[in-house]
């Protein structure tokens, strides 16, 4: 071999290094996102929203949804699509925080977020999640879960589709149509 040879030779390995030690830095800095939830929305049969005072009960039986302590409203299947198709598919992102005295900035502290909590059908919890308004990027809510203190950022924003009002959830059922009673006697042409 000649010197020259050996000299590119050796240029070409150590650029090849470079270019391999700076994809591996590179690593670090890009986003990783992963699913708030990971309950499979058929083995959810029950689910609870709370924010500061007010609470709402969703409970499955078979394929039918109804609110907890309400007989005189039918649930809007609207509503329940929406939770199930945006709110248990939101992903997590980027991490925002690891302290917990910051949770009352970002919403998501015991009297200030809004919790969520998926139960199977023994009562036992699944998932539990406190979501928060993000002040920032209206498009996005702050989540952490129960396991952690991590405070992340969504990928879109669901804290919409997480109301306690009732009426968000069902609504009053639309009356019969009243049919003209029969007469009892009728007419022979």
């Amino acid at each position: 071999m000649t010197k020259n040879f050996k000299i590119v030779l050796s240029i070409l390995v150590l650029l090849i290094i470079i270019f391999f030690m700076s994809q591996r830095g590179q690593k670090q800095y890009s986003a990783k996102s992963s699913n708030v939830f990971h309950a499979s929305a058929k083995d959810i049969h029950r689910f609870i929203i709370q924010n500061k005072s007010d609470a709402i009960e969703i409970t499955r039986s078979d394929t039918t949804w109804e609110i907890s302590g309400s007989d005189t409203l039918n649930i809007k299947q609207r509503s329940i699509d929406n939770f199930l198709n945006k709110v248990l598919l939101v992903m997590k992102g980027t991490l925002v925080s690891k302290n917990t005295e910051k949770w009352g900035k970002y919403s998501i502290d015991d009297s200030t977020g809004t919790h969520l909590a998926l139960l199977d059908k023994d009562g036992n919890t699944l998932e539990y999640a406190v979501f928060g308004r993000s002040k920032s990027d209206y498009s996005r809510n702050y989540v952490r879960g129960k396991d952690h203190t991590h405070v992340y950022l969504t990928n879109e924003s669901v804290l919409h589709f997480l109301n306690t009002t009732p009426t968000y959830w069902g609504e009053i059922p639309k009356p019969e149509p009243l049919t003209p009673p029969l007469s009892d006697t009728t007419i022979v042409k």
